[in-house]
């Protein structure tokens, strides 16, 4: 308990190798003095004040359908998973190689579609997109664009 009393004495201190704009090195330095409790609870009031977080984005499962002429719109779509079908081993030989993750990972993403949709890709430009639709429906996955 006395070490984890003397963490939260302990002014945060670590070396960062980002260059620091003039305007902000009064603040940079003050906030590299802060105790950790008092960081933590910096972060909590700054996150309330303005109405962010600082925790990393998560990806959204599900997104609304765009349909009709707003889809023809749009310039950017997400390539959702919504199911495997019958040829799963292909299916994630597909998402290894879209999304350039290990098999294991890809694998994971394949079994978490079977529960529910997965975003393959976000973001995708219209033609990327498409493509990637079709790699999967040839794998024998269900695949929507939003």
């Amino acid at each position: 308990m006395a070490e984890e009393e003397k963490t939260e004495e302990t002014p945060v201190k670590e070396e960062s190798k980002t260059e620091v704009p003039k305007k902000f090195e009064k603040l940079v330095k003050e906030i590299e003095e802060m105790k950790v409790i008092d960081l933590a609870e910096l972060v909590k009031v700054l996150e309330d004040k303005f109405g962010v977080s600082a925790a990393a984005p998560v990806a959204v499962a599900a997104a609304p359908v765009v349909s009709g002429d707003a889809a023809e719109a749009k310039s950017e779509f997400d390539v959702v998973l919504t199911a495997v079908g019958d040829k799963k081993i292909d299916v994630i030989k597909a998402v290894k190689e879209v999304t350039q993750k290990g098999l294991k990972e890809a694998k994971d993403v394949v079994d978490a579609a079977a529960t529910g949709e997965q975003v393959i890709k976000e973001k995708a430009n219209k033609k990327d997109a498409e493509e990637l639709k079709g790699k999967f429906e040839a794998a024998g996955a269900t695949v929507e664009l939003r």
